[in-house]
């Protein structure tokens, strides 16, 4: 059976990283496997930046590039000591790519600039890493997931085909894994016209998932720098729990809330074809991890999840008349076409409160579209915290010294937009 096996950049931060990935393969060779491989570190972090820089014309930007370049050339250093080894030409070729493109007079679309220019980071880790297998005796392939991975035109959130996009995996991807470990990408995918899409940030794991159902793989893997999924994040809380299981449905809703440990769009794909998903830890291998499948389990630790940098913004009409479903329908559609992610919201008589997160480059864009039809207020450098199965002394604890400028509670879950005091 094929299995999928997904590593982040934290799993391939350094020379080191890519060594224990092999390990980790070697541990598998019995299986027929498909990796999938984010870019390296904080890669997409810088590549970010330099899209930024870039579109801006900032006068640091040859100097993001070259720390880019600087750091993936120290990777290779250290994994072939022979200079003259093939791959230090094929990314020094991915590094003249970006050159080109940065050389060039800023493209109108931030968003289509942002995909051609922060994917590089996923198309050089993967021929690193495909290189290095070869070289220490795992036959290996690399493959370009724009050539499986069919997307629509929407830069920055590809929406994926897949009816193309399972016939191009069907056809190719079994007789390529039969006998080698096959290399390729995560976040990333390809429209009709051969341009490159994201599917969102930290997107690999629904590329491993999309693999995985098109090919009806046993399991898919995800390798983390965690024991599996915790019931909050270790660097922000002490005294995490590890889930050893949870249900589709559970994992679903903390995705949605915003854990980070998996893409929100990972889950539906494999709870569609039953694929269980393991989240297991990178040092630790032989660790059971965290296994997500279809599942009665009861949930008696509750998930404490934050997302820093929000703004919330309220609305109101011009008269301070009533918000009408007519009112809602135009914000909707206005929160849409500008590509704005509701993390929260709330309904007044004559308030609508909506939380996000803060993007410098989209929010004024918002803004503008909804001053035409209404009154605006915000308040930006937020937190929301979001509490499953909560109870009301945990709620007491983590907004000690925070006010709470928004809250809601369900049978399950407790929202709040918070600020420290």
């Amino acid at each position: 059976m094929i299995n999928v096996f997904k590593f982040g950049g934290a799993s391939v931060k350094d020379a080191d990283g890519i060594k224990n990935l092999a390990k980790i393969i070697e541990l598998n060779k019995d299986k027929q496997l498909l990796i999938v491989v984010s870019a390296m570190g904080k890669t997409t972090n810088a590549l970010e930046d330099l899209t930024k820089a870039y579109a801006d014309q900032r006068p640091d930007m040859q100097q993001i590039f070259g720390n880019i370049k600087t750091y993936h050339q120290n990777i290779l250093l250290q994994l072939f000591e022979d200079e003259n080894h093939p791959v230090y030409d094929e990314i020094e070729n991915s590094f003249v790519e970006i050159d080109w493109i940065i050389e060039d007079e800023p493209h109108d679309e931030f968003d289509f600039i942002y995909d051609q220019l922060v994917s590089m980071g996923e198309l050089i880790s993967t021929k690193i890493v495909n290189a290095y297998l070869n070289h220490i005796g795992i036959k290996s392939k690399w493959l370009d997931a724009r050539s499986f991975i069919h997307t629509d035109n929407s830069y920055r959130e590809g929406n994926v085909d897949w009816n193309k996009t399972c016939k191009s995996i069907e056809k190719n991807i079994p007789q390529v894994i039969q006998d080698q470990v096959a290399v390729t990408q995560g976040f990333i995918g390809g429209t009709s016209e051969n341009f490159t899409t994201t599917l969102g940030r930290e997107g690999s794991d629904y590329t491993a998932a999309i693999f995985a159902a098109c090919l009806n793989a046993e399991a898919v893997t995800i390798w983390k720098d965690v024991p599996g999924v915790l019931n909050a994040d270790p660097k922000l809380f002490p005294d995490t729990i590890k889930y050893e299981e949870l249900s589709y449905r559970e994992a679903l809703e903390m995705t949605f809330y915003g854990a980070t440990v998996i893409h929100p769009k990972t889950i539906k794909p494999l709870q569609n074809a039953k694929i269980p998903l393991m989240v297991k830890p990178f040092l630790s291998p032989l660790e059971s991890g965290t296994c997500i499948q279809e599942s009665q389990v009861k949930i008696t630790q509750p998930a404490i999840i934050l997302k820093n940098n929000q703004v919330l913004l309220t609305v109101s009409t011009p008269d301070l008349s009533f918000i009408t479903e007519d009112h809602l329908c135009d914000l909707y559609g206005i929160f849409a076409e500008e590509h704005v992610k509701i993390n929260m919201m709330q309904l007044s008589a004559i308030t609508y409160s909506a939380c996000f997160d803060a993007d410098d480059r989209r929010f004024p864009k918002l803004m503008t579209a909804l001053e035409k039809k209404f009154k605006l207020k915000y308040n930006s450098g937020l937190e929301l915290l979001t509490v499953r199965h909560f109870n009301r002394e945990i709620i007491n604890n983590l907004t000690q010294n925070k006010a709470i400028l928004l809250e809601q509670t369900s049978r399950h879950t407790a929202q709040m937009v918070v600020r420290n005091i």
